[in-house]
């Protein structure tokens, strides 16, 4: 049974917009195809930001949730391998 790649996870807490999504675009760059990727934000930009990028990217934002104003993305990597 394959081992399954586990999850990215992108701290972007007390970072200012345009910081959370280049950290995301970094990440996604070296990341699988498939794989998961979460993204942790305090800006409130990045509720706009984050998905004006992954709808250019074509990668898919699967969930977002706020909890004491933490945005949790949660991402999936698509299309081709990773770019070094």
């Amino acid at each position: 049974m394959p081992e399954k790649t586990p999850e990215i996870v992108i701290d972007a807490r007390g970072h200012h917009c345009p910081v959370p999504t280049l950290r995301l675009r970094k990440a996604l760059a070296a990341a699988l195809p498939g794989q998961r990727l979460v993204l942790l934000a305090t800006d409130p930009m990045a509720r706009v930001d984050v998905p004006h990028f992954l709808n250019e990217s074509g990668d898919l934002l699967l969930d977002l949730q706020a909890e004491d104003k933490v945005l949790r993305f949660s991402v999936e990597k698509r299309g081709g391998a990773p770019r070094s």
